[in-house]
């Protein structure tokens, strides 16, 4: 086994931990890593989405063990987005187009984890059925098309608008991912573009670990300010240079 490869299944591992910690899969973390060691374009999406699926289920499981899931705030969402998620992976980007959009849904995700957006606001409040299902969908079809479940997506529109306390936005999000990832990998295989790394054990493996410990100590008082002020600036340097490279 390459060292490269192996040095790089402990990242995927790391940046698992970091996500699932906050109900996230990890897949713009993956895709960033990938983007970073110039995996080929073609394998990011399948990839990334396996992955997400993993570590998904098992930050899931922690945060609904711990009685923070809300099936009515997660309905309406989910509606939306499967089916958009499916014809989002059905579509395929140029190279050069899709670099730059995940590029962007990056530097997206490094606002979301400095905490620039999605704080969580004080008063709780219903979310109106049809826009929840008009903006799972929104989601859905650019989750899809990128390879990532959505969550950080999700979660900062559930917080700002006080729909939900971060454990609650957390355990939706995680299963939002979960079922996006699903309904993305189904379009991939479907339309014939599936194709993911031939070393995915390996990485499915590191993530399913990194992911176990991420969720677990996600609902202890262990703090991951630093871990995430590091991917962010993992997550900057991949997409400024899938932008700009």
């Amino acid at each position: 086994m390459p060292i490269e490869l192996f040095m790089i299944a402990i990242i995927m591992g790391s940046v698992a931990f970091i996500y699932a910690a906050v109900g996230h899969g990890g897949a713009s973390g993956y895709l960033a890593i990938m983007a970073l060691f110039s995996f080929s374009p073609d394998v990011l999406r399948s990839s990334a989405l396996v992955l997400n699926v993993v570590v998904s289920a098992i930050s899931f499981y922690h945060f609904h063990r711990h009685k923070h899931f809300e099936l009515k705030l997660f309905l309406p969402f989910i509606i939306g987005s499967i089916p958009l998620s499916f014809v989002g992976a059905s579509i395929s980007l140029e190279n050069h187009i899709y670099k730059i959009v995940l590029g962007i849904c990056l530097l997206l995700a490094v606002l979301r984890l400095l905490g620039v957006f999605g704080k969580e606001n004080p008063i709780i409040r219903s979310l109106p059925f049809g826009l929840g299902v008009l903006i799972g969908g929104i989601i859905g079809f650019i989750s899809g098309l990128i390879g990532i479940g959505g969550g950080i997506v999700l979660s900062p529109i559930i917080l700002i608008f006080g729909w939900g306390n971060i454990k609650t936005t957390a355990a939706i999000s995680a299963l939002f991912i979960f079922c996006n990832s699903i309904s993305g990998l189904l379009g991939l295989y479907l339309f014939n573009n599936f194709n993911p790394l031939p070393q995915l054990y390996l990485f499915i493996i590191t993530v399913a670990l990194g992911g176990f410990l991420g969720a677990y100590f996600a609902n202890t008082k262990f703090s991951i300010v630093g871990l995430k002020r590091l991917l962010a600036t993992i997550l900057i340097l991949a997409s400024l240079k899938l932008i700009f490279i």
